[in-house]
C-alpha cells in the first residue's frame, strides 16, 4: 500500500484513529487509579470530554468499561474475560504459575515474572509469599528497566541498541541507591550477564531488596525475568545465598518447559 507520497505503509502504521483512542482510554486506569472521571480522562489522553463520552459510550455497551452511578468510569467485565483467554493461551504464564507458587512458599517471599513492555518491565505474574510483610506490584503493572533486579537483569540480555538507548536516556532517581552514572550502570549489566543473575537493594523502594535471575525460550534468548523480592532487612548475605540457589533452580525448571535445550 502507497500513501500520498507514493512510499510504501508499513502495517504497523495502518492505525484507525477512532480503535486508537478507545485503547488509550484504557490505558489510563491503573492498579492505583481504578476509576476515573470524564474530567480525569480528559486531562490524562487530552481529548474532549465530548469524544470521550462518545468512545466510553461504545466501549461500555460492549463491556469494556462501566458508567457507575457516580458517572465516574471503570474497566468491565470483558476485559477480565480476554485476560483469563490470554492467560490460558501464553505458555509463559501458565508454566510460570505454578513454579512461584512453589518458590513463594520455600522462600516465603513474594515472586515475580517480569517481560520487556516498550521502555519498560510489565509484571506478567506474581505470587504473593506467606509473610505478612512484603512487597507487593500487582500484575499488569510496569516498573522501570534500569532500576531493581528484575529490570536491570532484562537490561542486561536485551540488544545493545536498546541497552544504549535506556543507559544514556534521562533516568529518574527513585533512591540514593539509584544507579546514576551511565557508565557504571553500564559496568552493572556487564557483571550481571558474567554471572548470570542480578540483584538489588533500595533501587526503586528504599527498603525493598530483590534478586532475579533469566529465563530462556527454546531459542536460547531471555524472554523474561523471575524475580524474589521482599523488605531489605530479610535479605542478608546468607539468606541471598540460599535464596539464589532455590531462583535459579526455578529459572532453570521454567526455561526447559519453554523448550530451552541447554536447560534440558
Amino acid at each position: 500500500m502507497l500513501n500520498n507520497n507514493h512510499k510504501p505503509v508499513k502495517e504497523a502504521d495502518r492505525q484507525i484513529d477512532t480503535v486508537a483512542k478507545a485503547l488509550c482510554l484504557l490505558d489510563c486506569f491503573t492498579a492505583d487509579e481504578p476509576e476515573l472521571s470524564l474530567k480525569q480522562l480528559s486531562e490524562k489522553t487530552r481529548l474532549y470530554k465530548s469524544r470521550i463520552m462518545r468512545l466510553c459510550g461504545t466501549l461500555a455497551a460492549n463491556g469494556y468499561v462501566i458508567r457507575t452511578t457516580t458517572g465516574t468510569y471503570k474497566l468491565g467485565p470483558k476485559l477480565m474475560i480476554l485476560g483469563k483467554v490470554y492467560e490460558r493461551t501464553n505458555p509463559l504464564t501458565a508454566v510460570a504459575r505454578p513454579i512461584m507458587k512453589d518458590l513463594s512458599a520455600l522462600t516465603g517471599e513474594s515472586t515475580k515474572l517480569f517481560v520487556i513492555e516498550g521502555y519498560k518491565r510489565l509484571c506478567l505474574v506474581r505470587e504473593k509469599g506467606p509473610s505478612p510483610l512484603q512487597y507487593a506490584i500487582n500484575e499488569g503493572e510496569t516498573q522501570e528497566l534500569y532500576a531493581g533486579a528484575g529490570g536491570k537483569l532484562l537490561l542486561a540480555f536485551a540488544p545493545e541498541a536498546f541497552q544504549r538507548e535506556i543507559i544514556y536516556r534521562k533516568r529518574k532517581q527513585f533512591t540514593k541507591e539509584t544507579i546514576s552514572d551511565a557508565n557504571v550502570l553500564q559496568k552493572e549489566l556487564e557483571i550481571i550477564r558474567r554471572q548470570g543473575y542480578a540483584a538489588s537493594k533500595g533501587e526503586l523502594v528504599s527498603e525493598v531488596a530483590g534478586l532475579a535471575a533469566p529465563v530462556y525460550d527454546y531459542e536460547g534468548l531471555v524472554c523474561a525475568a523471575l524475580t524474589i523480592a521482599g523488605p531489605k532487612q530479610r535479605f542478608d548475605a546468607e539468606r541471598c545465598k540460599q535464596m539464589l540457589v532455590q531462583l535459579l533452580e526455578a529459572a532453570h525448571k521454567m526455561s526447559m518447559l519453554l523448550g530451552n535445550r541447554a536447560s534440558a
